[in-house]
């Protein structure tokens, strides 16, 4: 896979073609270095001269062990063009930030209409795949955990609250249909995950890093979607529940259908998952009998889940409504 952009800034009333090339080589840090496209490696192997000004830039190892010859330079635009006399062509390996110095030189001198410029192409030498920017994140959270005075000292414990908080700020948000909400919350959740890794990665006992909890997550789905990534099939979602359930009950080899079913989740989520658990291992409980608001409650939630509703999400949609009634009321 290959984009290149390639722009003839000659004026267009000059009797005199473009001489040469001038090729601007952009590569992704998100990339292993020496990982580049074949385009990119067929420029840099049929150039005649290749600069860079960043002599630390990680794909210069690479490019000499490859046989390319590699000058640590800095041209301005006119030192470029000159360079490109005599139908030349020279690559610049851009730095991290771009080389604007450059191409705003280049865009000066194709503007004034007084030089004969050559051909210009963009050509990226390596693309971020989905996921990429995750890669920052990891970096990002190293270095604040390093050097971040609060954050270098917190512990799981201490940010099991904000884990919390965060799942709820990103409920409120799907309820709310907001989209950048819902992106920046969807954010703070991510935040918890990778600061609770990076905090794990310290363990001396038990360490594990983000590339371990990623490894765990894919074998799971992995393993409990045999109709996507083995032989079995399933054709609609009650069947895919049904396969998920039976690889989960194998894993955990739980003696009781209660098992892995959070207590401290807020009451009505707590009768709802636990009726949600009885009624797909086709038990009969019957509700326990007792005074007061609780047991209405339980009976409450337990119809809900059966009825297909959750008993949670409806009463916040209705204490919503309350809230809005009673600020009609204060206006």
């Amino acid at each position: 896979m290959g984009y290149v952009r390639s722009v003839n800034t000659s004026s267009p009333d000059s009797p005199e073609a473009a001489s040469g090339r001038i090729v601007l080589l952009t590569t992704s840090h998100r990339v292993a270095p020496g990982l580049l496209a074949w385009p990119a490696w067929q420029a840099l192997h049929a150039a005649d001269q290749v600069l860079c000004a960043d002599g630390a830039h990680p794909q210069l190892p690479y490019l000499r062990e490859a046989g390319i010859a590699v000058g640590e330079a800095s041209p301005t635009a006119e030192d470029l063009v000159d360079a490109c006399a005599g139908d030349r062509t020279v690559v610049v390996v851009a730095t991290g930030e771009g080389e604007p110095t450059l191409t705003d030189g280049l865009a000066r001198l194709a503007g004034s209409g007084r030089v004969h410029m050559p051909e210009l192409e963009l050509l990226p030498a390596s693309y971020d795949l989905p996921g990429a920017r995750l890669l920052d994140l990891v970096q990002v959270m190293d270095r604040i955990r390093a050097e971040c005075p609060w954050s270098s000292q917190q512990t799981h414990k201490g940010l099991a609250k904000y884990g919390i908080e965060e799942a709820y700020e990103l409920v409120e948000a799907i309820e709310d249909g907001d989209r950048d909400e819902l992106r920046e919350e969807l954010g703070d959740v991510l935040l918890q995950v990778v600061f609770h890794a990076r905090i794990a990665e310290e363990d001396p006992d038990t360490p594990f890093s983000i590339d371990d909890v990623a490894g765990t997550i894919v074998t799971k789905l992995i393993h409990r979607h045999p109709h996507v990534f083995g032989d079995e099939t399933a054709t609609t979602p009650e069947e895919v529940k049904e396969h998920w359930l039976r690889t989960k009950a194998v894993e955990k080899q739980r003696t009781s259908v209660t098992e892995g079913i959070p207590l401290g989740q807020p009451g009505l989520a707590l009768a709802a998952k636990l009726a949600s658990r009885v009624r797909t291992a086709g038990l009969d409980v019957p509700l326990p009998q007792g005074e007061g608001v609780g047991y209405e409650l339980l009976a409450m939630a337990v119809r809900a889940e059966a009825e297909g509703a959750d008993p949670e999400a409806a009463l916040r949609a209705a204490a919503r409504a309350y809230r809005d009634a009673i600020r009609a009321a204060e206006d």
